[in-house]
């Protein structure tokens, strides 16, 4: 019998809540993770085999990444991260490493055309698929319009954030060549801006989709 006044949850219920306690950041931008599994902190990642082929790990092992149009050789453990890769062996590193944990939305990359967060995407996943970093706008010398338009309405300020927020509106727009105001909110909402720079990001996303 259960003590007086307290609530008895049948385990349907209970089973109930735990799916609404899923917070939408867990699912955000999944289309793009390319089947990445969010490990939780200090979880190891699970031996990737295929046909005729060892499991990687532990130790480093040989792959390839391609990134902005070139491809890097690298030895890496199969447990690194994309953004640990490009950060700490690659030096690209306009993506930031901030929550580490699919919260902030800095570490934004564009991977086979979708943004995806790459602190949730193993680098061994994104072997030989199309990676695309803020460094790769701007790599003729000459800002990416949307980069422009982020400067002409402020949608900098202290700019730490700017790049996560550059590359989820550039993948935006690779879709969405006419988009409203609304759905560019919407679309942002992956990206936290601790200096409240939303107003200026809009007007930047829909002042470059005019001129692209």
């Amino acid at each position: 019998m259960p003590a007086e006044g307290k609530l008895t949850v049948t385990s349907d219920k209970a089973d109930e809540q735990q799916k609404e306690a899923v917070p939408r950041r867990t699912f955000l931008h999944g289309v793009g993770l390319g089947g990445a599994v969010l490990l939780a902190p200090g979880a190891a990642a699970a031996p990737l085999t295929g046909d005729g082929m060892a499991a990687a790990g532990p130790g480093p092992a040989p792959l390839i990444l391609i990134v902005n149009g070139k491809t890097h050789k690298l030895q890496l453990e199969p447990r690194v991260t994309l953004l640990d890769a490009l950060r700490n062996s690659l030096d690209y590193t306009g993506a930031k490493k901030v929550c580490d944990r699919a919260t902030c939305g800095t570490c934004t990359v564009i991977l086979d055309g979708e943004p995806v967060y790459g602190c949730t995407v193993l680098a061994i996943e994104a072997q030989g698929r199309d990676i695309q970093t803020i460094e790769g706008l701007s790599a003729s010398g000459n800002p990416h319009p949307l980069q422009q338009a982020f400067v002409e309405h402020d949608a900098l300020q202290c700019g730490f954030c700017t790049p996560g927020l550059v590359m989820a509106c550039k993948a935006f727009l690779n879709k969405n060549r006419y988009p409203m105001a609304e759905q560019v909110q919407s679309e942002l909402g992956g990206n936290i801006c601790r200096c409240g720079a939303y107003p200026g990001v809009r007007q930047a996303v829909l002042d470059a989709a005019r001129k692209l």
